[in-house]
């Protein structure tokens, strides 16, 4: 696969967790923060396991053997669908969603710098706290944006 469409695939990936934050918010409102969490949890084993059994090929390494520390991952998909939930009904999905991606380009940034988790290193450049800045700055811009329209 090209890295071009690779790109656009991610991109596209981030609209949708865009449209599922809002509804996931609305459904935390209707059903409960945790309910609606665990309706996402569900229905993803489901179609993971599908996924799987059907087209997953076979690893010389399976879950119970790799290190520990690697299954922490899927902790912190369960506290982003919760605050999410929370979030989003309070602030609005635009800005829930800009504030989650300022949060994914600070640690991103930090992994890359020190490269952490076994992840190559990448020098922290000026274009990057730039970019930082203008997103922050954003950030900012929608919340008060959103706050005179409430």
């Amino acid at each position: 696969m090209n890295l071009f469409l690779l790109l656009l695939l991610v991109v596209g990936a981030g609209a949708v967790l865009s449209v599922q934050a809002a509804i996931n918010g609305r459904l935390g409102q209707t059903v409960g923060v945790l309910r609606s969490s665990l309706l996402t949890f569900v229905v993803g084993t489901v179609v993971t396991g599908l996924l799987i059994v059907f087209f997953e090929p076979a690893h010389a390494v399976s879950l119970l053997d790799v290190p520990k520390w690697q299954l922490g991952g899927a902790l912190f998909g369960v506290v982003y669908m919760m605050v999410m939930v929370g979030a989003v009904p309070r602030v609005g999905t635009a800005v829930a969603t800009v504030a989650v991606i300022l949060g994914q380009l600070a640690m991103g940034m930090l992994i890359d710098n020190f490269g952490w988790l076994g992840n190559p290193a990448i020098e922290l450049s000026g274009s990057r706290v730039l970019a930082m800045a203008c997103l922050a700055l954003a950030l900012v811009f929608m919340y008060r944006s959103s706050a005179r329209q409430a």
